[in-house]
């Protein structure tokens, strides 16, 4: 089973990264072959409309593009498996996030009759990650989490989402503007809840790389 791997944060070592990289280890002891890509490390843009998927005889689920990103996209449409993880940035996923989607859609989108190319089966895992608490993405994210959630469907597999809440944003809270937070209570909360978010993140790799 073959599993990409997508991090859509800017940091490479943090809450979305560490559930990735469980997940990620989950995936290899399950036997399968994992490639990860922090998309912040790679040059690239949302869609240019450049059109040149929607030529005739062109080759269908493949972005024309020439940067980063379009061997990124033929690798997710001929994969087993697609993980990808982002933060909430200002109740939305990263710009990062939104640029690669805007490109493996529209790669697959037919304008003949808006159906969709690609005929094949990726299971998705997502993993979003937030400095909110549970309660708070339950009245002011989750809707249209779900909704993004949901534009995996074109992929045609099962999709597993798991949102991780309350997560520490830096080691001391001491040294910024960040009064609003109390550092000892997201602290404690995070000693408890953060394993056991890596640990599932293992088993959700584990089970899609099976």
């Amino acid at each position: 089973m073959k599993t990409i791997i997508l991090n859509a944060s800017p940091r490479k070592n943090q809450n979305t990264a560490k559930l990735l990289k469980s997940a990620a280890k989950g995936a290899l002891d399950a036997g399968g072959e994992v490639e990860y890509f922090d998309l912040y490390s790679l040059k690239f843009t949302g869609c240019r409309s450049c059109m040149l998927c929607k030529r005739k005889n062109a080759e269908r689920c493949h972005c024309y593009w020439k940067d980063d990103l379009s061997p990124i996209i033929d690798k997710a449409f001929n994969a087993d498996n697609l993980i990808i993880g982002t933060p909430i940035y200002l109740g939305r996923p990263t710009s990062q996030y939104f640029a690669f989607m805007e490109r493996l859609h529209f790669s697959s989108l037919s304008y003949d009759d808006y159906s969709n190319y690609f005929k094949g089966s990726i299971n998705v895992g997502m993993f979003v990650t937030m400095n909110a608490t549970e309660d708070i993405y339950n009245k002011l994210y989750k809707d249209e989490f779900e909704k993004y959630k949901e534009e995996f469907r074109i992929l045609n597999g099962k999709i597993v989402y798991y949102p991780c809440y309350n997560t520490l944003q830096v080691a001391d809270y001491s040294k910024f503007n960040m009064s609003s937070f109390d550092e000892n209570k997201k602290k404690a909360y995070h000693d408890k809840q953060f394993p056991k978010d890596l640990e599932k993140a293992y088993l959700i790799g584990k089970e899609l790389g099976f």
